[in-house]
């Protein structure tokens, strides 16, 4: 054999490049990530990589992977030609696993040899320096786990997600630094330190191009605030830019309802102060000009209905300030009328006409069929307390349903009306199917623990108040818990309530109350009285509107400490009796809504008969109705409400305390049993077994921000009460009307509401009993 000087010159250099490989040739990985090939014509990297099979692979460093993991991952294997491309391609997919913190590729001979680092294991997760996020909100938010490979991408993708959650909250000078704690077996402690910084506040919101309206009035339509120290429990003076695109939304309803038909939103611009800690929000508009409604036309395509039937539903009228917000209303009526007549697939669709030379917008309502669409299914977001089903159950949609958009927005009127909820918003997105439509239920929630304080101040009684505390919506199964007790010089008074609205599973409410009461009624009456029961409650649907209320009460009664300057006619109702009755409520309401209504109206019949045991015996009716009218401003709203009552004694006269009392709350301007037949010997109210009282209200804005939360109030009341059954000269008695007049205000606390009126009687009886001031305050947390 020839010694080594005998080789030829091509032999030579291939021994000299894979002694050069076998000793310092190595892969870089910057050369992989930068994306450049290999393969370099010329290079001494593309003549080791090149020529040659390889025999083996061989994986140098792995601690927890399995080699034939490893192997895997490569696009090269035993018995393949050294190719620099498919080497390239191995080192970029061994990176992308994430495993590895480094990898070089070597060749030896004909053995490919990988070498690995493996990029450490995450033994805990823990958070430094977040005091406003509670840990566990963190952990739901970031994708690492304890006992997951840590890599660097993925540590970055999750001081982003924790930087989005402080900047949902408004702060936006936030930092996230996330350490590493070197452990034995390659472990890591990942520890995220976080400065939460300041709330990123609102330092000024400007508006350009605005000339009708001056930049106050834009402000008070838009949610987004100025930082003022008055709103230190409000959040809507910090940065949001989700709540920046709402906003956009919010004036162009504000200008569309105005009748700024041509009305748009050039842009949006939010500046971060160089501190950090505030926003500068500049809106730049266009408002054009504005228009009234032209002609307004209905049209069908449905030959069954014909459009005169539904021309008296329409809202819109011709001449009037176009309003988007009426079109919109008007839409809704529509839809619900066609919907009566068993039409489930119907759309109407209001054509517009603008014309700019006269500035009015004509519309032409089409009824047409619509597509035959259907619910396929619906998500709800944003409940992190309240279980699901108890916002789905107060949806009039179900999965499978004829899609209705006027049953959708009923829908989110009804989960407003919970009570539950700061904000809720539904709408509709497609699916894959394209006769399905998906509905997205997002809801924001709030507290629903009350802590309430009544407190009240009359010429005769003084002071007076009552605590309760009271869970609306308890373990977030939309129950209700009510612990109340009312203490004072004149009453005590301890109960315990419970409601589960959906009994069953079932629309049908159930309830049980456990009650006793002492009065003290020695101002009014000279007596004092003792109730102690319970009570049964069952309601359920008859329709979307009408609801029925059944309920049983059975009470023992004590009338007990009759002063001995008493009036005969008390005197003889001391003792003890025991009341055992059965009642229904039928409540028709077509509010537009439970909490703070402006519009609609409500009747409800309300009818008791006691005799089903018990030593007393009577029926008992009532009668009674609202009515809610918005007057075209901003939160003017005229009110009037009314009530008839009566009690007629079953074979025995009717006991003093089942008779009916008015004044106070329900005659403002008159102390409680201020009015009625009373014995002026002694003063003492021995009430009456009719009565009607009846009030119209007007509110008001003070022409604050709305933010403020303060109403004014003007009110008139009128009420009469009689047939007390009593018959004596010292006995007053006259049903004749008595009407009151008064102002109040109103104020939405951060603390609760609160609410001061002050009443004078303008027509009353000599012995009536007048109560000027009339303050009630209640709290929430």
């Amino acid at each position: 054999m020839p010694g080594s000087g005998d080789l030829p010159v091509s032999s030579k250099v291939l021994v000299a490049g894979l002694l050069a490989g076998c000793a310092m040739t190595t892969v870089s990985v910057a050369l992989a990530q930068s994306g450049a090939p290999l393969t370099v014509p010329g290079t001494l990297v593309a003549q080791v990589f090149s020529g040659g099979t390889v025999r083996d692979i061989r994986v140098e460093g792995i601690q927890r992977i399995e080699a034939s993991t490893v192997r895997s991952y490569l696009t090269i294997q035993p018995g393949d030609p050294f190719d620099p491309d498919r080497i390239d391609r191995s080192l970029k997919a061994l990176f992308n696993t994430g495993l590895f913190s480094d990898v070089n590729l070597k060749r030896q001979g004909d053995v490919l040899v990988v070498a690995v680092a493996e990029n450490p294991i995450i033994n805990r997760i823990a958070f430094e320096g977040n005091r406003r996020i509670e840990k566990e909100n963190l952990e739901k938010e970031i994708q690492l786990r304890p006992r997951v490979v840590y890599t660097r991408t993925r540590v970055q993708n999750d001081v982003q997600r924790i930087q989005d959650i402080y900047r949902r909250q408004g702060r936006f000078a936030a930092t996230v630094e996330p350490k590493i704690i070197q452990l034995d077996q390659n472990r890591v402690d990942l520890v995220f330190e976080i400065n939460e910084g300041v709330r990123t506040g609102v330092r000024g919101i400007t508006f350009v191009g605005n000339e009708k309206f001056s930049d106050g009035s834009l402000r008070e339509s838009i949610q987004t605030k100025e930082t003022t120290w008055w709103r230190f429990l409000s959040s809507d003076d910090n940065y949001d830019p989700d709540r920046l695109a709402y906003d956009r939304d919010l004036l162009r309803r504000f200008y569309l309802k105005e009748g700024y038909a041509d009305f748009r939103v050039v842009s949006a611009v939010a500046e971060l102060t160089p501190d950090r800690e505030a926003f500068f929000i500049t809106f730049t508009i266009e408002e054009g000009e504005r228009y009234k409604f032209g002609k307004i036309d209905v049209k069908t395509q449905i030959k069954q209905i014909d459009p005169s039937q539904l021309s008296d539903i329409l809202t819109t009228k011709e001449g009037s300030w176009y309003n988007a917000q009426e079109v919109e209303n008007t839409i809704t009526k529509l839809t619900n009328a066609v919907g009566d007549l068993q039409y489930a697939f119907v759309d109407i669709r209001p054509r517009i006409t603008r014309n700019r030379e006269n500035q009015t917008v004509d519309i032409t309502y089409e009824v047409v069929e619509g597509p035959r669409v259907f619910v396929d299914r619906i998500d709800i977001n944003g409940n992190v307390r309240t279980l699901d089903k108890v916002i789905r159950r107060e949806m009039l949609l179900s999965e499978g349903d004829p899609f209705n958009a006027s049953k959708l927005k009923r829908s989110e009127q009804r989960i407003k009306d919970l009570g539950y909820f700061e904000r809720v918003n539904i709408t509709t997105a497609e699916t894959s199917v394209p006769d399905r439509s998906a509905i997205n239920v997002e809801v924001a929630e709030q507290s629903t623990g009350e802590i309430s304080i009544g407190a009240g101040f009359s010429t005769s009684d003084g002071p007076l108040g009552d605590f309760s505390i009271r869970e609306r919506n308890l373990l977030g199964r939309g129950q209700d818990l009510r612990l109340g007790a009312t203490i004072s010089g004149k009453r005590q008074e301890y109960d315990i309530s419970f409601t589960e609205p959906y009994f069953m599973d079932r629309d049908m409410s159930a309830g049980v109350d456990l009650f006793r009461v002492r009065r003290n009624y020695q101002n009014e009456s000279s007596f004092n009285e003792k109730n102690t029961g319970f009570a049964l409650r069952l309601g359920f649907p008859l329709s979307e509107h009408l609801r029925q209320r059944v309920y049983y009460q059975l009470q023992d009664t004590l009338i007990e400490e009759v002063a001995s300057t008493a009036s005969k006619w008390v005197k003889e109702q001391r003792g003890e009796r025991l009341t055992s009755l059965i009642g229904q409520e039928l409540t028709y309401d077509m509010r537009n809504s439970k909490l703070t209504p402006t519009e609609g109206y409500y009747i409800r019949l309300t009818n008791d008969i006691a005799g089903l045991g018990g030593s007393v015996r009577f029926l008992r009716n009532r009668l009674s109705g609202g009515y809610y009218l918005p007057l075209g401003a901003e939160n003017w709203v005229l009110s009037t409400s009314g009530e008839l009552g009566y009690i007629l004694g079953l074979g025995q006269k009717v006991a003093l305390s089942d008779r009916f009392f008015i004044g106070g709350d329900t005659l403002r301007g008159f102390n409680t049993a201020g009015i009625g037949a009373r014995d002026i010997s002694t003063g003492d109210a021995l009430g009456g077994t009719r009565y009607a009282r009846a009030s119209v209200e007007m509110s008001f804005p003070f022409g604050l921000p709305e933010e403020f939360g303060l109403l004014g109030h003007a009110f008139t009341d009128a009420g009469t009460l009689g047939k007390s059954g009593v018959t004596d000269p010292v006995v007053k008695e006259n049903e004749s009307i008595r009407v009151s007049v008064g102002t109040g205000v109103s104020w939405k606390s951060p603390f609760g509401p609160i609410r001061l009126d002050l009443a004078l009687p303008l027509r009353k009886e000599s012995y009536d009993k007048k109560e000027l001031i009339r303050f009630s305050f209640g709290t929430r947390f």
